[in-house]
């Protein structure tokens, strides 16, 4: 008798060293996992101890880290996919919010503050400084996040009617720091931004003067 409540405490302090390393635990993925097997082993210890609410608490909270599993591997699975690809963040849909644009409409001018960025769903969009035009399943207002007080770096005008889905800031911050492969995925993508407005600076740079550009 002794030895099985010796066991049945070892499934208790198993559970409750289970429950503390999720808690203490950053990345979501191994989190959530860990987080499962404390409720699992909580639930064995609840039943043959004869607790329900314990069984009753722990029940209720598997399904929600199920779920939460479940997202989080979907995420990583799209953002390799997207990251071996070409770049487009169409798999970041349930995170913004999609809005529509006339030709003409301006979404932001340089120096503007940033709170967004944009993923194009339709229509064409120029960003005006640099000579650039995305259509769908472009990206576009990422480096506000990352310009010295969150400011824009350029301009974006609706050249012809469209959609694009917006994600907040906040969103993208949330998806950076509990995601290591969004973070790879959102460095590459800041960075071919760059290294395209360089390219476009270097040409504008470049081009020679004509007479009428003088007049």
């Amino acid at each position: 008798m002794i030895w099985t409540m010796n066991w049945v405490e070892t499934i208790g302090y198993v559970g409750t060293a289970l429950t503390i390393a999720s808690s203490a635990m950053s990345t979501m993925i191994p989190l959530r996992v860990v987080a499962i097997l404390a409720s699992v082993a909580m639930i064995t210890y609840g039943f043959l101890t004869d607790s329900m609410p314990v069984v009753i608490t722990e029940a209720i909270q598997i399904p929600f880290n199920t779920f939460r599993l479940w997202q989080m591997v979907r995420l990583v699975r799209d953002v390799e996919k997207a990251a071996a690809g070409d770049l487009s963040m169409d798999w970041l849909a349930a995170f913004g919010t999609v809005k529509r644009f006339k030709a003409g409409e301006t979404l932001f001018r340089k120096g503007d503050p940033a709170a967004e960025m944009f993923t194009i769903q339709s229509g064409r969009f120029r960003i005006p400084e640099v000579g650039v035009e995305l259509g769908a399943g472009g990206v576009v207002g990422e480096l506000g996040l990352l310009s010295p007080g969150n400011l824009r770096t350029g301009s974006l005008v609706c050249v012809e009617a469209g959609k694009a889905l917006c994600l907040p800031y906040s969103e993208v911050k949330q998806l950076y720091y509990q995601n290591p492969e969004f973070g790879f995925y959102f460095l590459k993508l800041t960075s071919d931004r760059l290294f395209q407005s360089a390219a476009a600076q270097k040409g504008a740079e470049e081009k020679p003067v004509t007479a009428s550009e003088l007049i």
